[in-house]
């Protein structure tokens, strides 16, 4: 999440805000999660249990850190042009790895994947086409379509978990994620209309 200026803010606070290092912890701390996508992918694939196991540790870790250093960033105002395209690319190939692997396993229906998978780079191409008029700032929906992700993610990899239940965790997470693209879509077309409107006066 980044923080934008308000309408009025004086344009002369930006200008002498001293430029934030692209090297600082909150970036470091996203490079360390992108790295750890082939590992954990590499163990999911491995034979045994022991590697499912550490592929869920792995898994779980990467996750809390995309917490980490977004509270991190916030916090200490370490805030970055790099850190604003490296975060939600981790974030996706970390989802993104997962869904593919449980899928090439036959362990999770491609549909699924595909659906999640679909929505999360229309909504990805949406942001850049409208991003000239403006911000559209994260919204509780998208926070909770993380968590489902994550949750349902874990059921099918957690040994012994009833299907029953990774389906309705799944479920909930396809309703969710689709449900917040199309409010995405809503919110874009509404920017757009607001900075056409703006531009002709």
């Amino acid at each position: 999440m980044t923080n934008t200026p308000e309408t009025g803010t004086d344009p002369t606070a930006a200008a002498t805000r001293p430029k934030v290092s692209a090297w600082n912890i909150a970036n470091v701390v996203t490079v360390i999660r992108l790295a750890m996508v082939p590992f954990f992918v590499f163990c999911l694939f491995l034979p045994g249990s022991g590697w499912r196991v550490t592929a869920l540790v792995v898994f779980l870790v990467a996750s809390l850190t995309d917490l980490l250093d977004g509270e991190l960033a916030r916090r200490y105002g370490l805030v970055t042009d790099f850190g604003k395209i490296a975060d939600p690319i981790a974030d996706k190939a970390l989802i993104g790895a997962a869904l593919i692997s449980l899928s090439a396993l036959e362990e999770l229906a491609w549909w699924v994947t595909i659906v999640i998978l679909g929505r999360e780079l229309a909504v990805t191409v949406l942001r850049f086409a409208v991003i000239r008029h403006g911000v559209i700032p994260a919204s509780y929906g998208g926070k909770v379509k993380t968590v489902l992700q994550i949750a349902a993610i874990v059921s099918y990899m957690w040994p012994g978990v009833p299907e029953p239940i990774r389906w309705t965790v799944m479920g909930a997470a396809v309703v969710v994620t689709v449900g917040t693209g199309l409010d995405y879509v809503i919110r874009a077309v509404k920017l757009r209309q607001v900075a056409k409107r703006a531009r002709a006066r």
